[in-house]
């Protein structure tokens, strides 16, 4: 039996369901049951009747995960270290700062943060559903925490008071509009599509600026043949899929945490259930009021 079918017979036994990000090592995205962004798979985990979720990710997804299913058995099955940069810039403490200077404001917090923030947040959000709930939420003000660029995106876009958190994701910041500017040296003045983790200078020569799920689908319904793609490396796999007789181009944007999940990882926390999530109940059930609300005022 190969490592394909052995994984096939163990999700069987086992009623598990791989849920994988589109930033995922590509032979990981084509053994997942769902490939997705960050709100996707919470959505899909959430729904899911499966026992096991096997999630194929970082930290904060797979908590995120545990934190919707308390009753599932979640396994994050990463090889070492696979955390998110922004988990380690907010705080709880700062946060609360923030709040205290700010006593009107609620706080909207990016998903890509720690439960512990989470559970201090008025609701989470994702760089899909961002706009849409600092609209929906009962406040002129929001803190939004914690990264910058996001921030300042929604902000462009709304009439309410955005008072940003000083972070940002280091894949998507470091990427300067000189790293741009070569690539349509290369390759032409072509649509770019962009996250709106990038810097506004990135964001304001895009054709396109979107969540993951966003510029996927831009690109495959585009007519035009090549693109400049200004999001983590990983999306690559799924971009060519859509659309094998396309061409993407990438400045250097590779997120190593999130290559640290392996077939052999998979099977090893799925054959012998290790690998587990194991959270304190009290955060669960504190950080869970910010997740619900992400859904309940994205309308999910």
């Amino acid at each position: 039996m190969n490592q394909l079918e052995k994984l096939k017979k163990l999700k069987k036994e086992k009623n598990a369901i791989i849920l994988a990000h589109y930033y995922q090592n590509a032979d990981v995205q084509d053994v997942a049951d769902y490939v997705g962004d960050s709100y996707y798979l919470s959505e899909v985990g959430r729904d899911s009747d499966a026992d096991i979720i096997v999630y194929c990710g970082v930290k904060f997804m797979a908590e995120s995960a545990k934190i919707l299913s308390p009753e599932k058995k979640v396994l994050f099955p990463a090889h070492g270290d696979a955390t998110c940069c922004m988990e380690h810039q907010a705080t709880p403490g700062l946060v609360l700062e923030m709040k205290k200077a700010h006593p009107n404001a609620k706080v909207i917090t990016y998903i890509n943060s720690s439960s512990e923030v989470k559970a201090v947040s008025d609701a989470c959000c994702t760089s899909s559903s961002a706009l849409k709930i600092v609209e929906n939420i009962d406040a002129d003000e929001i803190i939004f925490v914690p990264d910058q660029n996001l921030a300042s995106y929604v902000a462009e876009q709304t009439d309410k008071k955005i008072i940003p958190f000083d972070g940002q994701c280091n894949v998507h910041h470091k990427v300067t509009l000189e790293n741009i500017k070569k690539l349509i040296e290369e390759h032409g003045d072509i649509e770019i599509l962009a996250h709106p983790e990038c810097q506004k200078e990135i964001r304001d020569i895009s054709t396109y600026v979107g969540s993951t799920a966003g510029i996927l689908n831009y690109a495959k319904t585009s007519p035009n043949k090549e693109f400049i793609v200004v999001t983590e490396r990983g999306i690559q796999h799924q971009l060519k899929k859509d659309s094998p007789e396309k061409s993407f181009y990438f400045p250097y944007m590779i997120c190593s945490p999130m290559k640290r999940v392996f077939i052999e990882t998979i099977i090893d926390a799925l054959e012998n259930e290790k690998c587990e999530v194991i959270m304190d109940e009290e955060l669960i059930k504190k950080a869970k009021v910010s997740l619900l609300n992400m859904h309940k005022y994205a309308g999910g």
